[in-house]
């Protein structure tokens, strides 16, 4: 029996999943931000910095210097009118914007569930999360207790394409063969009661953990999907992402795929949920129940989202356009799920030198980078590049003649003794960032193999 598009698109569902999400969502988004402003983040990795690494195409997103206070503020206001259901058009996009925009303002902070966070968020603005239990609601008087299901479905794709590819990517011979580089991380977790002294240090235990994460990734959408199995496949979740915060410093990614994943669950469940919270904050209904809620726009919004999500589901692929090992020259590497496959360590010192006369001295990284921006930028190639252009423009700037940049490289992947990474006699300030393969990327002499 084939699928049947129209009779799918016209099908409805309870509201009330969507709501919760929305709840925690937001819930979850505000205190992110108020765990970051806490732990003096802000001005570490914003602030003090004399320089940002910048995405390609994105070089005018830059720390808008105390004002970028100002800006955590505002996505932490939205977050909140995200959770309430309070003017919730305005606050989800204003949540996606300054959200992204603080993803955007260095490279150096780049982690998936950032990019999950401003996927989710964009995807949120044309889901109607306010149709129910919401200020909204009562601010116009009604409510709607039954959406389109795809507003639901389209949620739980987003995950199960998180999870799913994060399991293919685990499909790779360093993983699975080499438990690399859990090899390396696990043996360091000495200290943990109980298992840091025994289960941390056994090789058969880094292997099981390597294969147990990759078969979790790749099943764990499905098990939701199935309400046979929903509860079994949630115990998991809440098992897997705990252990691996105890294990990682991740933040608050596992708290945040936990409480996503309760999407899954039937509206009933859902329903006991704003049940439980009516009681507690003693609400009541005072407004219109209606039974269906129409998407304006609908014809039009949902072959727009069938697009974002063809998008999302070849965009993990480009690195096949680029030539050589993908772990070591990182093209089509971020946006693409790969979640904690890498252990690389670099060392990188830049020469500045006169074309004309041959004179030359060493940069000291230090005088210009962070602790932390000098190690991200050690073993990445775009990282290295912008920031040869950096030290060109700065030494241009100080009155130095014809000036080049050679950079001498070297790195060690994923345990392996580290070799040359990039072509010391190429000058990188003449080189420009784009999308085509970066030549001067010295070869992998080893061979990785998988998705």
């Amino acid at each position: 029996m084939g699928f049947n598009t129209k009779a799918y698109l016209q099908s409805k569902t309870d509201a009330a999943p969507l709501a919760v999400f929305r709840i925690l969502f937001g819930i979850m988004m505000l205190f992110s931000i108020i765990r970051f402003w806490a732990n003096g983040w802000i001005d570490k990795l914003y602030i003090k910095p004399k320089f940002h690494f910048s995405y390609y195409g994105f070089e005018w997103v830059k720390p808008l210097g105390d004002y970028t206070y100002l800006l955590f503020i505002i996505c932490a206001v939205a977050a909140l009118f995200i959770a309430l259901g309070l003017k919730y058009r305005m606050a989800i996009i204003v949540f996606f914007l300054s959200f992204t925009y603080i993803e955007l303002m260095d490279k150096t902070t780049y982690l998936n569930h950032y990019y999950f966070i401003s996927l989710l968020s964009f995807l949120m603005i044309f889901l109607p999360a306010n149709a129910y239990f919401s200020v909204d609601n009562v601010l116009r008087k009604a409510s709607y207790k039954t959406i389109p299901k795809w507003c639901v479905d389209s949620v739980k794709l987003l995950l199960g394409i998180v999870y799913f590819y994060a399991g293919l990517a685990k499909i790779n011979s360093d993983w699975l063969f080499r438990a690399m580089p859990l090899k390396i991380w696990l043996p360091s977790k000495y200290d943990l009661p109980f298992i840091g002294e025994s289960l941390m240090q056994q090789e058969w235990f880094h292997y099981a953990m390597s294969w147990s994460g990759m078969l979790y990734d790749l099943a764990i959408p499905f098990l939701l999907l199935y309400k046979r199995t929903r509860w079994f496949a949630f115990a998991l979740v809440v098992f897997f992402h705990v252990f691996t915060r105890v294990l990682f410093p991740i933040g608050m990614f596992p708290f945040i795929m936990i409480v996503s994943t309760l999407i899954f669950f039937e509206a009933d469940f859902h329903n006991k949920i704003i049940n439980t919270i009516k009681g507690i904050l003693k609400l009541k209904t005072t407004v219109d129940l209606k039974p269906v809620l129409e998407v304006k726009r609908e014809k039009a919004l949902v072959p727009f989202l069938t697009v974002f999500f063809v998008i999302q589901l070849l965009f993990p692929f480009r690195y096949v356009l680029y030539q050589g090992e993908l772990f070591w020259t990182e093209e089509g590497f971020r946006f693409s799920w790969r979640v904690m496959l890498l252990e690389k360590m670099g060392h990188t010192t830049f020469t500045i030198k006169n074309a004309k006369t041959g004179a030359s001295f060493v940069v000291r990284n230090r005088d210009f980078l962070s602790s932390f921006q000098e190690k991200q930028m050690s073993f990445q190639p775009d990282f290295i590049l912008e920031y040869a252009h950096y030290l060109g423009d700065h030494f241009t700037s100080q009155g130095h003649k014809n000036v080049q940049v050679f950079v001498e490289s070297y790195v060690a992947l994923n345990g392996r003794l580290s070799q040359p990474f990039i072509d010391k006699t190429v000058d990188l300030y003449k080189e420009k960032e784009s999308f085509c393969h970066k030549a001067w990327i010295l070869p992998f002499t080893d061979e990785i193999k998988g998705l």
